[in-house]
């Protein structure tokens, strides 16, 4: 994770918070307009290897999108038909005010299970550590509470109906492939799995999880 400020004062008791809207919007009110947090990597850092599987023309989609700087980054480099959701209404209206000379990106509230969008709207969809925060639950990670993966269930039925024929849904996490493909439906939605490997030290995985059409 990389942040421009020390968030220890505003850390979850309980790393469970980190799934729940109370925790994200007493935060986001805490910190300043300017306040950039990433989880994971950066544009910088994720650009070499998502580029191919991006056009400029793509209509993307930005899940749970926090008050990280990918989107920005990204419009800047012209992917510039960009819709972000998340579902605190503070870090949206902060975005909001933060990118008002970025004419074209799109902010909108929402919970990412439950998308207010049409079928079929989006070339791509992106996740960066949004699912890891809904799996931040208590329990053994080898065999997940059954309304966990429910839940985890549920929104990835919603980016599956939301992404165009073809669109790609790109999840960057930290998540190994042994923990994080049972989420992913592989046996029953049409889709195809590529497995990126991202980092030196420490690694970060990219699932690109294309809709056959």
């Amino acid at each position: 994770m990389v942040e421009t400020k020390s968030t220890l004062d505003i850390l979850p008791e309980k790393n469970e918070e980190y799934k729940t809207k109370e925790y994200w919007e007493k935060r986001y009110e805490k910190e300043p307009l300017t306040t950039t947090f990433e989880w994971f990597k950066g544009w910088p850092e994720l650009k070499d290897t998502l580029i191919e599987y991006l056009k400029k023309e793509d209509v993307i989609l930005m899940l749970g999108c926090g008050n990280s700087k990918l989107s920005e980054d990204m419009y800047d480099d012209g992917y510039q038909r960009i819709f972000n959701i998340d579902f605190s209404e503070t870090v949206i209206q902060n975005m909001k005010m933060r990118n008002t000379k970025r004419d074209y990106m799109i902010w909108e509230t929402m919970d990412i299970k439950n998308m207010e969008f049409g079928d079929s709207m989006f070339n791509v969809a992106i996740d960066k550590g949004t699912m890891d925060a809904l799996l931040c639950e208590k329990g053994d990670v080898w065999d997940p509470e059954p309304e966990l993966m429910a839940e985890i269930k549920k929104y990835i039925d919603e980016v599956y109906r939301v992404l165009k024929p073809n669109g790609k849904f790109i999840y960057i996490t930290f998540g190994q492939p042994h923990f994080r493909k049972r989420h992913f439906d592989l046996d029953t939605k049409n889709w195809t799995l590529v497995t990126k490997t991202i980092g030196d030290s420490f690694h970060y995985f990219v699932y690109i999880l294309t809709k056959q059409s």
